[in-house]
């Protein structure tokens, strides 16, 4: 199959649109486009990884950059490093959560954010062109090593005003963590020790041989939900391959709707730091209601960080995210950051003396529900609009497939970033409407 190119990465499955080759040439590109000096190099622990490292290494010096390999590494940790340093880009070597036979480049520009839309269509172009830059052989870069990423990301997320890791100490918090053997297996039980807290590690040993799909969705972390009861852990957090998004499960071992990470995370936030918030148009209403609570704005972009963090900066929001599991606290760094995640949830229970239970309790019952579909020839947006407008009274907004929203509840479909499906996506007061809504979408629109 061929590659998805957009501005959550070029991804592809390895042997099969992803190899050696076809990696060199897309990071000679990207050494093309971007100024000369150091690039930094991180990738999750897929078992590809190292081959796609050496391709995208080899390129990159043959256009003269010097490489920056800090070897295994989330994302968020990737992009601190090229905003912390004096590199002028950075390549993230991850599929984040699609299945084990894919990988992907996610491409770092100097401010450790991910390239626009715009500037994603100038490395395209300059892919095409097939002129990648190459230099003479007394101007090649080298490869220099840090060892140094995860203590940066770490350090600074202990730095974070509001994080009193004292208090949190003082709850002695057994917390379970599942991080699908992906490149959270060291990172997350070393902010777990730093916290105070008792970690009860699962698939925690970064072989990047994932012991079940790695999307962190209820449906693939009831493993997760076992060990919380089993070692009577106090919640459990689960992660994907690249530590971008987070999932929350209960001292019950009930695994929490990936949708509700970012509800907790922004109504701690927004406790601590008065602003605006900013999500994208599949994000649960609950964000909304939250907000409402602090008297702060919520608006929506398009699906993608990118999108996402560009709107963020643009209008000083001072968190925001994606109802994937994804938190973004600008403050720190403009990505989705699992591990300041984390912190939020831990500093929240303690701040509060509630449990996770109780946290998510106080707020109102909505249900969401996530489908797909194949469809090899998607229905064009205005047509879509037009049947959708069948759904009754409510508002359409088609900046990102096309998404309806109602008084009471609202459905989005749109083509996916990152796999080749249509994402079909409802949310309302109960699961029965949501599914029937869900239901009533697909009929309209799949010939």
């Amino acid at each position: 199959m061929g590659l998805k190119i957009s501005v959550s990465g070029i991804r592809g499955i390895i042997g099969d649109g992803l190899d050696a080759v076809v990696a060199a040439r897309w990071a000679a590109s990207f050494g093309r486009w971007l100024p000369p000096g150091p690039v930094v190099v991180g990738r999750d622990s897929r078992p590809s990884g190292p081959m796609i490292f050496q391709a995208v290494s080899a390129s990159l010096m043959s256009t003269g950059h010097q490489v920056v390999d800090i070897g295994l590494a989330t994302t968020p940790t990737t992009e601190m490093m090229v905003q912390e340093s004096d590199a002028v880009g950075g390549v993230i070597i991850t599929a984040s959560h699609n299945p084990q036979p894919w990988n992907a480049l996610k491409l770092l520009q100097h401010e450790g954010l991910f390239l626009s839309a715009d500037e994603n269509r100038e490395l395209v172009a300059l892919h095409i062109d097939d002129l990648a830059g190459h230099v003479p052989w007394d101007c090649l870069g080298a490869i220099v090593q840090r060892d140094d990423a995860d203590d940066l990301h770490l350090d600074a997320l202990m730095a974070l005003p509001w994080l009193d890791r004292d208090a949190i100490a003082a709850k002695k918090l057994t917390v379970a963590v599942d991080a699908v053997e992906g490149a959270g297996g060291f990172i997350v039980p070393a902010l777990l020790e730093r916290l105070g807290c008792t970690c009860v590690p699962l698939y925690c040993g970064c072989s990047g041989l994932f012991p079940h799909p790695a999307e962190p969705t209820p449906a693939n972390l009831q493993g997760l939900g076992k060990a919380v009861t089993a070692a009577g852990a106090d919640l459990g957090f689960a992660v994907d391959p690249d530590v971008d998004r987070l999932v929350l499960v209960d001292h019950e071992g009930t695994v929490l709707s990936e949708e509700l990470t970012l509800a907790v995370c922004v109504d701690f936030l927004l406790g601590r730091e008065p602003g605006d918030v900013v999500i994208n148009l599949s994000t649960t209403g609950l964000v909304e209601i939250v907000a409402a609570r602090h008297g702060s704005k919520v608006r929506r972009t398009p699906v993608g960080e990118a999108n996402v963090v560009a709107d963020m900066l643009s209008h000083g929001a001072v968190v925001g995210g994606e109802g994937n599991g994804g938190i973004i606290y600008p403050a720190l760094h403009p990505g989705r950051d699992a591990l300041v995640g984390i912190a939020m949830v831990l500093q929240q229970m303690a701040d509060t003396g509630k449990s996770l239970r109780e946290i998510v309790d106080g707020y109102p019952p909505v249900a969401m529900v996530k489908d797909k579909f194949d469809q090899e020839s998607p229905l064009a947006a205005d047509i879509v609009t037009d049947r959708m407008a069948a759904l009754g009274v409510g508002t359409i907004d088609g900046r990102d497939g096309v998404r309806w929203q109602g008084p009471d509840a609202w459905v989005h479909v749109r083509a996916s970033n990152t796999e080749p499906i249509v994402r079909i996506i409802a949310e309302a007061a109960t699961e029965h409407e949501a599914r029937a809504l869900i239901e009533r979408t697909r009929a309209l629109i799949k010939d």
